[in-house]
């Protein structure tokens, strides 16, 4: 797997993507890193795919962050060091606030958003804040978040799969994380946000629920909510194929980048055929 400004990512580019599509950066949650998505989205058809693990998750060095603005900027190097001038940016969780951050400080690099399991501010329960970063208590916090991350009809093996991956964490990392998130307060920018947005949410969600989702939507204008029955928070693992089929229809229609056409010199003293067509249709169709 490469490595960019210091974070490991996973990488595909569909070999029918088109030119003018933007990339697609996929931001994982706390204690997550890439594998956090599913191969359906990770590998969504057509599209040219980011997946990174931030500093201190997955494959990642470093000591991880304390602020969501801290991973915004990372995320901004991360484009930068790939010469990725603008991208979608598509989030679960604290991912999604990362998203949010990196719209609203950086607006001309974000071409839309997708937000999964996301809020404008994401409160974090004390419990976890005084357990996730004690060694003694890390792995009962672990199994606490696991457990109210999916739903009541989640398959065992998603949940054990997201408990393993959660306890080769450094607990100091996991607290930053939820520091960050319980930090973290954007409700009275969403107005500023003005790009095409899809906000996506478990019917189920104990972590952030619906209603974190419909607030984003409300303060969106651009925005579509869809909360999806029988899935909680991780709701890209417990419905993938909606989620992917979701994700697809959205960006199959956003708006296509164009790239600005070349000028034409035109010797001086010479009339511009262009301008005179112009001229000569204002003439014929006055006001």
């Amino acid at each position: 797997m490469p490595i960019s400004a210091g974070l490991y990512y996973f990488a595909h580019a569909a070999e029918d993507a088109k030119p003018d599509r933007p990339p697609v950066i996929l931001i994982h949650g706390a204690g997550g890193n890439h594998l956090t998505w599913p191969p359906q989205i990770r590998r969504l058809a057509g599209e040219t795919i980011h997946a990174l693990d931030l500093p201190g998750h997955g494959q990642s060095e470093g000591a991880g962050r304390q602020s969501i603005e801290a991973y915004a900027d990372d995320v901004n190097s991360f484009m930068q060091s790939l010469n990725i001038r603008s991208a979608v940016l598509v989030g679960i969780s604290m991912g999604s606030a990362i998203a949010l951050t990196l719209a609203l400080k950086y607006p001309k690099k974000v071409k839309a958003l997708a937000l999964l399991g996301g809020g404008a501010k994401m409160r974090v329960a004390q419990t976890v804040l005084e357990t996730a970063g004690n060694p003694n208590t890390f792995e009962s916090a672990v199994e606490a978040i696991n457990t109210n991350c999916f739903s009541e009809t989640a398959q065992q093996n998603l949940v054990q799969l997201s408990k393993q991956n959660m306890q080769k964490m450094r607990p100091p990392v996991l607290l930053g994380d939820f520091l960050a998130c319980n930090e973290f307060n954007v409700i009275d920018q969403l107005e500023k946000i003005t790009i095409p947005t899809i906000i996506i949410c478990g019917a189920e969600d104990k972590m952030t629920p619906p209603k974190f989702s419909e607030l984003l939507h409300a303060g969106i204008a651009k925005s579509t909510l869809h909360i999806l029955d029988h899935a909680g928070h991780m709701v890209m693992l417990e419905q993938p194929d909606e989620v992917a089929d979701l994700l697809k229809q959205f960006l199959d229609k956003l708006p296509v980048r164009r790239r600005p056409a070349k000028k034409r010199l035109i010797p001086e003293g010479t009339v511009d055929p262009a301008q005179q067509a112009e001229s000569t249709s204002l003439t014929l169709h006055p006001e």
